[in-house]
């Protein structure tokens, strides 16, 4: 199977303009922003969707979420608000085939998003 465009990300043999990275999880600026903050949160361990995800994963997923919670911080979106977002196979809008979360801010979202 041909590698992914994310695990390339995170093996730096495509240049990103990373904001957060430890032991498990990568993040950087989405390539095409649809809002004023547009980043994208990914394991460093290959996992295609968030329905492969099993219980003994439980910790990786929280660290995805607190990573966008730090990201939040830093780029003063706590207050007024952020979006974050997964999306599971093609109807929902997954392109890439690497489980990811979309943070979004720095606007007004609106609702139903989809």
């Amino acid at each position: 199977m041909k590698e992914c465009i994310f695990c390339k990300i995170i093996k730096k043999e495509i240049p990103s303009s990373i904001i957060y990275e430890d032991g498990e999880i990568l993040a950087f600026n989405d390539i095409n922003p649809q809002a004023p903050v547009h980043v994208i949160i990914i394991p460093k361990r290959h996992i295609e969707r968030v329905s492969e995800l099993k219980a003994e994963d439980s910790e990786l997923a929280s660290k995805l979420i607190l990573a966008g919670n730090e990201i939040a911080g830093k780029k003063g979106l706590i207050d007024p608000g952020y979006r974050l977002v997964i999306n599971c196979n093609k109807d929902a809008g997954q392109e890439v085939f690497h489980l990811h979360m979309h943070m979004f801010g720095g606007r007004k979202m609106g609702w139903p998003p989809g």
